[in-house]
């Protein structure tokens, strides 16, 4: 199950009040282990960048007489439980026809659910469900029977979670620790567009009001706003009563966590779609405020966004200093992003590892909330998406940068917060919005 990195939200009536409601609980604390991964078989998957995040590579996996699966065929790591119990994304070629299909279905007593093509990644995918009873892994060991079949995988789950910490001290001092006020003089993210893959945002809020320039529904569930993916919108792009890091940005919301309060969940299929649409509207930057597994078509298709000169920032995750690297931020396209608190101090609940790149503010910072509302949200969610919008700034100054001039500038403009250099807790330390913008003038 892929986590999203919002450790916590109170809802507030009023910003002056700050008097908070009951906390919204959205799912069970985080249990990750690190996968040993196979790649998809395409001609576009390519071995880890330069950079310095772990790469996803590729495992032999046993077939079902002990030997080795084909490759594509990707089972879930020993003991991992993340994903749909009933369900499996089947890679098919798009040339095979519909008779064809129910055939298959119809010999391992699977119903076809969904089926899409992917511009972004050239691959049609399919949700099944299994019918018959039976486990995900037995499934994926039988289909790799299947010549007509390119490759199998469990349908990861990706889910929301929140966590009830004591509240710190309310005062606002992430645009002041971002020197926002100075960067905003040459930058304000104008007609840049920033893809938040998010839950519902509610888009009628007063400090979203013209922010959003297009969505998408990757579900089929309640589109009701939620309180996740409403504040992260506000940490990007608030402009009334908040103001966010980049205030002139066009949001292109995709709701692929669903609308529960206490289960709001995306799934692999569901984020790719979001990713799909997002390269399809020409998206700059997409923020993945969520964390989990490593899931190889995921790693496909932000190869493929990479490599359109789309900038991925994703939160790094709030499982603890003890968890091995969460993905999407531990992928070798993302920029990875943790959180410090008002005294830059590091949020003790994100994620350590060589691959994080820079730090943001990410204790109680005070966000838009669904009905008008506000709220205080801790974690490194509400970082990454802060770290998106200084993005959006650098690359309203310099429309040329892609995404590793982005990330460069990210690092090489923070305040280091630890050892000198880059280390494990902090990357290259807290952003600066000012020294980053004024070091992406156009040449």
């Amino acid at each position: 199950m892929l986590r999203d990195c919002h450790a916590r939200m109170r809802v507030i009536r009023n910003r002056r009040s700050l008097c908070p409601v009951p906390a919204v609980d959205v799912a069970a604390a985080l249990a990750c282990g690190l996968l040993a991964l196979v790649l998809v078989g395409s001609a576009g998957i390519q071995a880890a960048s330069a950079q310095t995040n772990p790469a996803v590579v590729a495992a032999p996996q046993s077939g079902a007489a002990g030997g080795v699966l084909r490759r594509g065929f990707n089972l879930p790591a020993a003991g991992e439980t993340r994903f749909v119990p009933n369900e499996v994304m089947l890679d098919i070629p798009a040339g095979v026809t519909s008779p064809a299909l129910d055939a298959i279905a119809a010999r391992h007593r699977m119903t076809r659910l969904e089926t899409r093509s992917f511009r972004l990644t050239g691959r049609t995918l399919h949700r099944w469900r299994l019918d018959g009873g039976g486990t995900v892994e037995a499934m994926i060991r039988g289909l790799a029977g299947e010549q007509q079949v390119a490759g199998a995988q469990p349908n990861y789950l990706y889910a929301l979670q929140q966590a009830d910490l004591p509240p710190a001290d309310p005062a606002q001092y992430a645009s002041e620790k971002l020197d926002l006020s100075d960067a905003h003089r040459v930058a304000t993210g104008n007609r840049i567009l920033v893809a938040l893959i998010d839950s519902g945002v509610d888009a009628s809020h007063p400090d979203l009001a013209g922010a959003i320039a297009g969505s998408f529904d990757a579900l089929t569930d309640d589109p009701a706003p939620h309180p996740h993916g409403t504040g992260m919108a506000g940490a990007i792009a608030a402009r009334r009563t908040l103001l966010g890091v980049a205030p002139r940005v066009g949001l292109l919301t995709v709701r692929a966590f669903g609308s529960g309060e206490g289960d709001a969940e995306g799934t692999t299929f569901a984020i790719i779609k979001g990713l799909d649409w997002a390269a399809e509207r020409s998206a700059r930057i997409i923020n993945m405020s969520f964390a989990g597994p490593p899931d190889p078509r995921l790693h496909d298709a932000l190869l493929k966004a990479a490599g359109r000169g789309i900038v991925l920032i994703a939160a790094v995750g709030n499982a603890g200093p003890g968890s091995p690297p969460l993905f999407p931020a531990a992928d070798s396209n993302v920029i990875a992003v943790t959180a410090t608190d008002a005294k830059d101090a590091l949020f003790p609940r994100a994620n350590r590892g060589a691959y994080i790149a820079v730090a943001a503010p990410g204790v109680d910072i005070l966000v838009p909330a669904p009905d008008g509302t506000y709220q205080l949200t801790t974690g490194t969610s509400v970082a990454a998406a802060e770290v998106s919008g200084v993005a959006a700034l650098l690359i309203e100054r310099n429309p040329a940068l892609g995404p590793g001039e982005v990330r460069r500038i990210l690092m090489r403009t923070a305040k280091a917060l630890g050892p000198k250099g880059r280390d494990r807790d902090f990357g290259a330390g807290l952003v600066n919005a000012f020294r980053a913008v004024s070091s992406a003038k156009s040449k």
